[in-house]
């Protein structure tokens, strides 16, 4: 039988490579300086073109090394927890890019001759200048590293952020990326997380399901009469739902709607089923709110 590697069996084995690669590298330019030195120094282009190299990959190894030894450590720390913070793992690595970059720009201007620190301090008036232009992004980016290590929620938990529900499938320097149930992929600026309350409903209970709808004031009608109709629903899926777990509550009135939050806990996480049992209750809501309207 023919077993076939999967792509996350290679990842580690494809990045020990590149790292015996870089290393093996860097090992041969650091040798080529002490044995053609004479070369470097009648040839300064070639001896330009190896120092920043060196540079970069001095730089890049002892990133992998720090990177490999923070997620080991971190995974062998929480080998027994039930709920491993998959983000954490994704900002080393998040961060462990921008100082890749960051080396690699170094590198690039030794080869072509040019200071690194003369030139940082000839472009502070432009650096400014660029850091106003791109402030929102500058700003996306550091929250996004922020919610990479914090414990707020990890990759896989499902949350409510705003009028967005859904799973985390990613967390970018961007954008928070949620999977919706009717499966649309949705980009939320990681900005949004400290500024929208965010209900991250992997650390409650997993089974429960909520509700929130507003009918109009005028049409709002008996709460008990409202309760009657969607109990109706709750009976044609009673085999999935738990038994005296359905509340409806009243959560705040204003000058033209009443809000509701529906909760109700299922047996099991069938998101089929789930998601038949919200779009049958918001269609019993809507009817009902018909049936309030005055005939004309």
């Amino acid at each position: 039988m023919i077993h076939k590697t999967s792509t996350t069996e290679r990842q580690p084995l494809k990045e020990g490579l590149f790292f015996i690669l870089k290393v093996a590298l860097w090992l041969a330019i650091g040798y080529s300086f002490t044995e053609t030195s004479a070369f470097y120094r009648n040839n300064p282009i070639f001896g330009q073109l190896a120092y920043g190299v060196n540079v970069f990959l001095t730089g890049s190894i002892l990133i992998s090394i720090a990177r490999i030894s923070l997620i080991s450590l971190y995974k062998r720390r929480n080998k027994k927890h039930n709920r491993v913070r998959g983000n954490y793992v994704l900002g080393i690595n998040q961060f462990a890019t921008i100082l890749n970059v960051l080396f690699g720009v170094i590198g690039l201007m030794l080869i072509f001759g040019i200071n690194p620190k003369d030139f940082l301090t000839s472009i502070t008036i432009v650096a400014m200048a660029i850091a106003l232009l791109f402030r929102d992004y500058i700003t996306n980016m550091i929250s996004g590293l922020f919610l990479m290590f914090s414990d707020q929620f990890t990759i896989g938990d499902t949350i409510r952020m705003g009028e967005h529900q859904g799973k985390i499938v990613d967390i970018t320097l961007a954008n928070i990326v949620v999977r919706n149930e009717d499966d649309d992929i949705v980009l939320i600026p990681n900005n949004s997380a400290f500024t929208t309350n965010i209900i991250n409903q992997s650390l409650q209970n997993s089974t429960k399901l909520t509700m929130d709808f507003e009918l109009p004031l005028a049409h709002a009608g008996s709460h008990t009469d409202l309760e009657k109709h969607l109990v109706t629903v709750i009976q044609r899926h009673q085999e999935i739902i738990v038994e005296g777990s359905f509340q409806l509550k009243v959560v705040g009135v204003n000058k033209d709607a009443v809000h509701y939050k529906l909760q109700i806990i299922t047996h099991s996480k069938d998101a089929i089923r789930r998601r038949q049992i919200r779009n049958d209750i918001f269609r019993e809501v809507i009817r009902y709110d018909a049936e309030q309207r005055p005939e004309h």
